[in-house]
């Protein structure tokens, strides 16, 4: 079995779309010989948890629009770059929220030439912030994109967001989950934990892991069990916890392992799981999205050192 790699784990229950849809503001200006401006199309859909497209640019040598809602048509030759999408994260809960969001580029019927994810963190409740994010250069021969969606949202309290770069937290260590790896419909997701601060950190045992559904309530009906072998063998989170301590700049890995098997019964999608590093840490949480299926289960791993 693969160390973790990166996969994109996607609920499907999270596959909220908003399309690209609305009224062009045309450019103006420019004499002969002048570049042609790329069109930008306001979009007015409704946000999609919180998080909305404000408009959308395509660049285009002869803009040519459809009245069809959701469609912004151009001729564009194949590789061109600038294609983006202007956002707005609007926060109406009453705690301060990190909001990790996916935006799919796609074709005018849908199929997805490309995605990003963007990160915005520590939005305050009543407040919005606004961003772009950009495809960049599509690949040689790609199909054209028409639309910029929303494709999937995850938030949790700024006070919670996991951090793999960026400032030491004040616990004085990081935890985040990578993307996962995959193999005949087993899951394999890694923890990382890295000694940040200026202290020597000690580990002696698993994770303790909170398993949350959408709106962050408890779930319940699943087990977990310690060791990957719990789940299958050679994931390379077998061994017994042992204690270790980590000077400053070490990192430590556990692993979440599931199977998403689906069997008779309802199949279970887990967005969120909040971890304690150990007994009293501050508490961190991850959007692995454990699609468990009817399997009822749940393997962690112990605590090791990274690297070895």
């Amino acid at each position: 079995m693969r160390r973790p790699r990166p996969l994109l784990l996607v609920p499907a229950a999270a596959l909220l779309l908003a399309t690209a849809c609305g009224t062009e503001h045309p450019d103006t200006g420019g004499g002969a010989g002048a570049a042609v401006p790329a069109p930008r199309v306001t979009v007015t859909d409704p946000p999609v948890d919180g998080v909305r497209i404000t408009s959308v640019t395509i660049p285009s040598a002869s803009p040519a629009p459809s009245a069809s809602p959701g469609r912004v048509h151009a001729d564009r030759l194949p590789g061109d770059s600038g294609i983006s999408a202007a956002y707005q994260v609007s926060n109406d809960g009453d705690e301060a929220m990190t909001y990790t969001v996916r935006f799919d580029f796609t074709t005018d019927t849908g199929a997805v030439m490309g995605n990003k994810k963007v990160t915005v963190p520590g939005v305050r409740p009543g407040h919005s912030t606004a961003g772009t994010v950009e495809l960049g250069v599509l690949a040689p021969g790609a199909s054209p994109v028409t639309r910029v969606k929303v494709a999937e949202v995850t938030k949790v309290p700024a006070d919670q967001a996991p951090s793999e770069t960026g400032a030491c937290p004040a616990s004085g260590v990081r935890l985040w989950a990578d993307d996962g790896d995959a193999a005949m419909g087993l899951r394999v997701v890694g923890l990382h934990l890295e000694n940040c601060g200026t202290r020597d950190y000690t580990l002696d045992g698993y994770p303790e892991l909170s398993l949350l559904d959408g709106d962050r309530e408890p779930v319940d009906g699943i087990r977990v069990l310690h060791g990957g072998d719990a789940i299958a063998m050679g994931t390379g989170f077998d061994d017994p916890p042992s204690p270790l301590t980590l000077k400053p700049g070490e990192a430590a890995l556990s692993g979440l392992i599931w199977r998403n098997t689906t069997l008779a019964g309802t199949a279970v999608n887990v967005p969120y799981v909040r971890v304690l590093a150990k007994p009293g840490a501050a508490p961190v949480t991850v959007t692995p999205g454990l699609d468990l299926g009817t399997t009822g289960k749940l393997g962690v791993g112990a605590w090791q050192r990274a690297g070895r």
